[in-house]
């Protein structure tokens, strides 16, 4: 019977209501870039669970790259936007940077990434 229940709860927490990512493009490859330049980029996504979404923490390997991410909730079928800032100076050749983004999501951390030429 013990056994039942635990079966029961983890799986009521596993098919229960969620946030969820949908990005128009989970991946930027960007033109080349000179080095010393800012690579600026926008990630467009809409919640599409049943709960606001919230990002509590985003990493990333590489000091070089920020991102700024929604601070407040984004309600179930809203856009919002992620920005990332990659600082290319001291960079030579392809770059390629992997955003784990941690949020209240069934699939997290959600990654997003860009690639980028520094000549």
């Amino acid at each position: 019977m013990f056994l039942l229940m635990i079966i029961f709860l983890n799986s009521a927490a596993v098919l229960g209501p969620y946030a969820e990512f949908s990005f128009d493009d989970k991946v930027y490859k960007s033109a080349p870039i000179k080095e010393g330049e800012l690579l600026h980029h926008t990630f467009y996504f809409t919640n599409t669970g049943e709960l606001p979404l919230v990002i509590s923490n985003y990493e990333v390997a590489c000091a070089c790259t920020k991102v700024a991410y929604p601070k407040t909730p984004v309600a179930p079928g809203s856009r919002d936007s992620i920005v990332v800032d990659f600082d290319s100076e001291g960079k030579m050749g392809w770059q390629y940077r992997k955003i784990q983004l941690f949020a209240n999501t069934k699939k997290s951390p959600e990654v997003i990434e860009f690639r980028v030429r520094v000549d």
